[in-house]
């Protein structure tokens, strides 16, 4: 594994930023699976306290983008930057003591486990257990009232609702979420995304990786489209609505 760099190693950034180092910083990564290249020179950037969107449909990268952030597929070339570390070859449980929380694609709760024992397994970090469960049900009431019933017979969106009160428990500076939607219906989405929203308003980094953009649109104060293994287009969500329908929208809703 690579050492974590010191805070202070340069990053070249994608774009011009001023203020604190972003909390994740993908510079030029490219990635292959074999001889098969999938990212091509991927530069993202991730403020801190603000919502990024990383768009795009089915093949377009996403996932191997997440991958590579997360330290669970090596890049072959470029730069992975974590809260100002260098993390390129990092191991996954190393940048989740650098903050970094990942909600999967699924929602990776323990369907045969009560939500209270849920959120039981989340204050392994030492974050006592009391105020885990205080927690969740102040940020998700509906939790509350559900702590002594299994995971598994809860609805999606309630099963969503507890994959993100597990990983906040944890207090991270960055929490990506795969896949947010998936499976649910637009109520549920909008009321999860209305939670996301609130979560970053606390200060906390969130990159939602979405395959139906208007979904996220109405809470990210940035996007990224993806196409192809390569970035099309990047900035705030209103500047870029040409993009989004001739590039992706258009095709994908």
């Amino acid at each position: 594994m690579t050492a974590l760099a010191d805070e202070t190693a340069p990053a070249s950034a994608p774009e011009a930023h001023e203020g604190p180092a972003p909390l994740l910083q993908l510079t030029g990564i490219r990635a292959a699976y074999g001889r098969i290249e999938v990212l091509h020179g991927i530069d993202l950037l991730v403020p801190r306290g603000e919502v990024v969107a990383l768009l795009g449909p089915n093949g377009a990268g996403k996932t191997t983008t997440l991958l590579v952030a997360t330290g669970q597929h090596p890049a072959s070339a470029g730069c992975v930057h974590l809260a100002g570390r260098h993390v390129n070859g990092a191991r996954p449980d190393d940048l989740a003591r650098l903050g970094l929380c990942t909600i999967p694609e699924g929602r990776g709760v323990f369907r045969n486990l009560t939500v209270r024992e849920n959120l039981v397994m989340a204050s392994y970090r030492g974050v006592p257990v009391d105020d885990v469960i205080q927690r969740a049900g102040e940020r998700f009431p509906r939790l509350k009232e559900r702590l002594g019933q299994v995971a598994g017979t809860l609805s999606g969106g309630e099963q969503q609702m507890l994959a993100m009160a597990r990983g906040l428990a944890t207090d991270p500076g960055l929490l990506i979420i795969d896949e947010l939607s998936m499976g649910l219906a637009p109520l549920i989405v909008a009321e999860l995304y209305e939670i996301v929203a609130g979560i970053a308003s606390e200060g906390v980094s969130i990159l939602v990786v979405e395959q139906f953009a208007r979904t996220v649109l109405g809470v990210a104060d940035r996007a990224v489209i993806m196409q192809h293994g390569r970035v099309l287009a990047a900035g705030a969500p209103a500047d870029l609505e040409a993009e989004l329908s001739a590039a992706y929208l258009g095709a994908s809703t």
